[in-house]
């Protein structure tokens, strides 16, 4: 069946291959793959289908072989020889291909060991039967055994393959997975609802065998240590996580996660991610210890008991997936309340960026829409008129937003509505006479209102039915404050203003800084109304109480600018960018991507003409670190000015030290102090990146420099 000198080739190439295979498992600890043939062994998977079937099939020919059916049989003994042969060489080649791709970083454990060796197992045996097969002793016995033998290996080495591609226990998962839902009240945040996510999506390409990007999702330890791009998170920070920018991606960008083709996270599981990092990831806090109305331990309680979740019945049609996906992004989640239910809940996070569009945006789903939370938001008595159409609403969390009495009205018309929380906002006990008349009303958070005692007690008595909130109390058990309020938003401004900072809970002090450390209870500056800001700083707060444990620090920072240009354009830098983003006095978050960033990967030289001369003393240059997405700060910074724009000097020529490992994501403004005070018309800035990666960053990429804002004074 094969031509002889095709044969005696084969069988050469056969027997190499071997001696090959050999000598890597022996000694491939000690080599090292040079980058030409990565490509080769990534071509593992690709092939590995093709020596599985063959080799199946020809073990299946060489169990029956010696059948009297099939012994003088020349036709089926020339195709079991051929399968054979095919078979064995394809596994070497495969197994070879294997070993390089295990060389690559990522790619450790005793899984990888079983599957490495069981493959390696594959092709020797089958070697072995194929070179002595017609050996006198070769008989049915040792054909059956072997044949038998070669599968079972075939069938332990695709196992570990499986578990090395799709995590651990893949194979039976779906039989052995423990469905038991936890009972809510003995939950825990991470293990019993953000491990699972972690599982189901992430920990196949991340566990002690796989170790994709030096990230471990094994463990607290290995979580909280990252990997070779960076810290996965930032506690209380979400906008600066890694984790959250690689997932909201676009999923044929090469860095978004879970890869192309593996399962990707549900709007829900997105939502939980975000919620648990801005709760600051903590691994060991309870669902119940969190507040009824926080939006995590609502979230939590769905995925944890989908059957309590999904008691209410509703008669209107499951949204289009589609449209649930086009309406998320990092400030707006959109989920199922449970799973199989068309009921949606809907979160709003981020109060810079929010508008009334927000809210207008969600008309497609209005119908579906049962759970609202704009806590935080800067919510107007107009968007209640938005709010009231959403005819199945039940629950709606406006606290701390800037809705007044008059317009609650405008909520009356919502009869299924059953939770209201207006904690934060300011109202009267005349306000609450609309309140009441929402029928199906059963919990009103009131705390922090205005109300006095005996207003809340006249209200309790006069509705029995409805069960009021009305925060904290100081039992003397210690209880983390939440943190304080900066009311003054405007990050950049031009003339000097009174600093605002408040709390919701009454008698708290409000400690802050002003030279980047972090404040304490003692040594820190004590907030007090009347504090003036005049110019460039970021202020630190925390707030502290007796009996309380302190709360997390917020910053803020508050940036001068004096003039704006009157025209600005690129005269190098991205194409198809605003230049407009520059001087907008819109500053742009710890996530690159909210479109208020101006990147490149090349110099960015502005243009800018004032039309009257104004007179500087330096120019401020925002620009954003975050070495894991290579953004560095820049390497030069220089600004020319004049009153001709073709006779411009050099004012400023501002040289930015290098980047160091160890340096963690920032947003700073750069101040380029300039040498000629003279009145300008026209101004020009040349911001240049560095021209390469540093040496201990392993990317291929070249390094981006994120700006989006320039500081006139």
């Amino acid at each position: 069946m094969i031509k002889s000198s095709y044969k005696s080739f084969a069988d050469t190439l056969l027997f190499v291959l071997n001696v090959f295979l050999f000598f890597l498992l022996v000694f491939g600890s000690d080599l090292v793959i040079p980058q030409w043939l990565q490509p080769v062994g990534r071509m593992h998977p690709l092939i590995l289908h093709f020596p599985i079937v063959i080799l199946m099939m020809g073990m299946v020919f060489e169990f029956f072989r010696f059948r009297p059916v099939f012994k003088d049989e020349a036709l089926y003994q020339n195709f079991a020889t051929a399968l054979l042969l095919m078979g064995s060489l394809l596994a070497a080649i495969t197994a070879i291909m294997g070993l390089f791709l295990s060389r690559e970083p990522g790619y450790t454990g005793h899984i990888l060991q079983w599957h490495k060796w069981m493959g390696a197992s594959v092709v020797f045996i089958s070697s072995i039967i194929y070179w002595c097969r017609n050996a006198g002793w070769y008989r049915s016995a040792i054909a059956r055994s072997g044949a038998v033998i070669t599968m079972l290996c075939v069938i332990l080495a695709g196992h570990y393959g499986a578990d090395i591609t799709h995590g651990e226990g893949f194979l039976l998962a779906p039989v052995m997975q423990n469905t038991t839902k936890v009972p809510i009240d003995q939950a825990l945040v991470y293990k019993d609802v953000i491990q699972p996510i972690f599982d189901a999506k992430c920990i196949s390409c991340h566990n002690d065998d796989k170790v994709k990007g030096g990230l471990m999702l094994t463990d607290e330890a290995s979580i909280l240590k990252g990997g070779k791009t960076g810290k996965l998170f930032v506690p209380g920070n979400p906008q600066v996580s890694l984790i959250l920018q690689r997932i909201h991606l676009p999923e044929d960008d090469k860095d978004h996660m879970p890869p192309t083709g593996k399962p990707q996270l549900s709007a829900t599981e997105m939502a939980l991610v975000y919620l648990w990092i801005k709760e600051n990831a903590d691994f060991k806090k309870k669902v119940i210890t969190l507040p009824e109305t926080d939006s995590l331990r609502i979230l939590a309680a769905t995925v944890l008991q989908p059957a309590a979740a999904a008691e209410d019945k509703y008669d209107f049609a499951a949204a289009d997936d589609k449209t649930i996906k086009k309406l998320n992004n990092n400030y707006r989640g959109v989920y199922a309340l449970a799973k199989g239910s068309p009921a949606l809940a809907v979160n709003v996070y981020n109060k810079t960026g929010y508008t009334p569009s927000v809210l207008k945006e969600l008309s497609d789903i209005k119908k579906q829409v049962v759970a609202l939370n704009l806590s935080k938001m800067p919510v107007k008595d107009a968007e209640l008129k938005t709010i009231s159409q959403f005819e199945n609403l039940r629950e709606l969390n406006l606290n701390f937003t800037d809705v007044t009495g008059s317009g609650l009205k405008y909520l009356t018309s919502l009869k299924y509505l059953r939770s209201l929380s207006l904690a934060g906002t300011s109202l009267n006990a005349q306000d609450f006479k609309q309140i009441i008349a929402i029928k199906s009303l059963t919990k009103l958070a009131i705390w922090d209102t205005g109300l006095k005692d005996e207003e809340i007690q006249q209200l309790k008595k006069a509705n029995k039915n409805l069960t009021f909130i009305e925060g904290f109390k100081d039992d003397g058990k210690p209880i983390k404050l939440n943190v304080p309020q900066f009311k003054n938003l405007q990050a950049v401004f031009s003339k000097p203003f009174v600093l605002n900072i408040t709390h919701p809970i009454k008698g708290v002090d409000i400690r802050y800084t002003t030279d980047g450390t972090d404040p304490d209870s003692i040594k820190s500056l004590l907030y007090k109304p009347g504090i003036t800001i005049s110019d460039n700083t970021t202020i630190k707060a925390r707030v502290y109480k007796k009996g309380w444990y302190g709360s997390d620090v917020v910053a803020f920072p508050y940036n001068k600018s004096l003039y704006t240009p009157d025209s600005i354009t690129f005269i190098t830098g991205p194409g198809g960018v605003d230049s407009k983003l520059l001087i907008d006095n819109d500053l742009g978050s710890f996530n690159f991507l909210d479109g208020k960033w101006v990147g490149s990967q090349k110099d960015e030289d502005v243009l800018m003409q004032f039309k009257k001369p104004v007179v500087l003393h330096s120019i401020g240059v925002n620009c954003m670190r975050n070495m894991g997405a290579q953004i560095f700060l820049p390497l030069e910074i220089e600004v020319w000015g004049g009153a001709d724009k073709d006779k411009m000097k050099l004012l400023s020529n501002m040289k930015i030290a290098g980047p160091l490992k160890a340096d963690q994501v920032a947003i700073k403004a750069i101040m380029c102090k300039l040498s000629d005070a003279a009145p300008v018309l026209y101004l020009k800035v040349l911001i240049k990146p560095l021209p390469k990666l540093p040496v201990w960053d392993k990317a291929k990429d070249k390094p981006y420099i994120f700006v989006d804002e320039l500081f006139f004074n």
